[in-house]
């Protein structure tokens, strides 16, 4: 306990704050844009099996400030059986996946106080970026491996350099005189597996100027599925060690309500049962607005006159985790950056390291050819990225020059997809 404190202290926490143990930093991160429903309703029904399926209902939909969106869902359904333009499908199904990803996380927060901090972590692990691999899959399912591609990319980036940047900029210019700090240890263990990341996608790509036979492809091939296994082995060790041997380096402190100024005893606000079927129902839904998505992103390039890489680098990832971001900028204002960073850092570990070596092995099962060679310029921007933001947070303090410098490479990155045009017949060969 007194090392733990002194832990605290050395990274300018106080030792009398106490450690959140049930919560992780993008469930917290969520949590900033929930709301509170009024109960008068479902509870003036007599039938308690009806009032307590009221409750859920009305907990699910309308428990977060995002629940404006709400009728985008059922447009989407609508504009395709009735035939609207793609563009228009491809607009409100985007709109709807970014609702429907802040519920996937406020349902596995609900699961996570049934089943305990190490259960929950790896519930989060698995559905923490579930709106990124739904998405995946089925690019995959239609052969869209260059869709795919592009949007894992834009995760990356978006969480290192967009997510991060705003926060440090805006947590700085919130807290001018006073020195913001961060632990340090849990910054440094993200980025060194960010940096692994880095390394095999480097060495794929560079392959293909090693020899410009089809054999080369092949054996780019073979060895993006090697290193996509070492991949995923590596991403479960650091599992392992964020959840069991250092927990300790991954534990939050604890934080007040966003909307409140004391500190609230947390309890579930739905069921065990029902948090999983509302889990299903809502994944589910996902997975049909992500086929819209997938299906009309194309037209809608055309349509727009944007580039599709820019799009789906870009445009995709930034709606699609737009509620955490958010709860991640308003954490930074409360000089809470231990949050932040699990969130931006979070994100794009979980990816690249989890998200990104799952697909090609699901593509290999599915018989189709992905592999890590996302291509020389994407390549270089990410190992830029992962570069830079190491070196921006080594020393373990931030202000708002950092987050400038973050959020000004992620606009010159922007830049170059806008102008840089990528054919959006790429498609894998089975």
């Amino acid at each position: 306990m007194a090392s733990n404190q002194e832990c605290l202290l050395e990274n300018g926490t106080s030792s009398e704050e106490e450690v959140h143990h049930g919560r992780t930093a993008r469930q917290l991160s969520a949590s900033a844009l929930r709301k509170k429903s009024d109960p008068a309703l479902p509870n003036s029904v007599q039938n308690g099996h009806l009032r307590e399926w009221l409750v859920n209902l009305q907990v699910v939909l309308l428990g977060t400030k995002l629940s404006v969106l709400l009728p985008t869902i059922p447009l989407s359904i609508f504009a395709v059986y009735y035939g609207f333009g793609k563009p228009w499908i491809f607009t409100l199904s985007l709109l709807a996946l970014t609702l429907l990803a802040e519920r996937i996380s406020f349902l596995t927060e609900q699961i996570s106080y049934f089943t305990g901090p190490t259960v929950g972590g790896l519930l989060n692990a698995t559905f923490g970026n579930a709106t990124e691999l739904i998405i995946a899959i089925s690019a995959l399912s239609q052969g869209k491996v260059a869709l795919l591609k592009y949007s894992l990319l834009g995760s990356v980036l978006s969480n290192l350099l967009l997510v991060l940047g705003t926060s440090l900029f805006c947590g700085g210019l919130a807290n001018l005189r006073r020195e913001q700090k961060f632990e340090r240890r849990q910054a440094n263990v993200n980025s060194l597996l960010l940096l692994l990341g880095t390394f095999c996608h480097t060495l794929p790509m560079l392959l293909q100027y090693a020899g410009n036979s089809a054999a080369t492809k092949d054996q780019t091939l073979q060895f993006s599925r090697a290193i996509s296994i070492l991949m995923l082995l590596s991403y479960i060790a650091f599992m392992f060690f964020q959840l069991w041997t250092h927990r300790g380096f991954f534990e939050l402190q604890q934080v007040p309500e966003v909307d409140g100024d004391e500190d609230v005893e947390e309890v579930a606000e739905i069921g065990f049962w029902s948090g999983f079927a509302w889990l299903f129902a809502v994944t589910a839904i996902t997975a049909l607005l992500s086929e819209y998505v997938v299906g009309t992103i194309e037209d809608a390039s055309k349509s727009w006159g944007l580039s599709f890489s820019f799009l789906s680098l870009i445009l995709v990832p930034i709606l699609g985790n737009a509620a955490e971001h958010a709860g991640s900028i308003i954490f930074a204002f409360k000089n809470k950056l231990d949050i932040s960073l699990g969130v931006s850092l979070g994100s794009a570990t979980q990816v690249a390291m989890f998200v990104v070596p799952c697909c090609v092995v699901v593509a290999w099962i599915m018989g189709i050819n992905m592999d890590l060679n996302f291509g020389l310029i994407e390549t270089v921007s990410l190992a830029l990225a992962v570069i830079t933001t190491a070196f921006a947070l080594q020393d373990g303090t931030s202000h708002y020059v950092k987050g400038l410098v973050l959020i000004f490479c992620y606009i010159v990155i922007g830049i170059c997809f806008f102008v840089f045009e990528t054919p959006v017949d790429q498609t894998a060969s089975t």
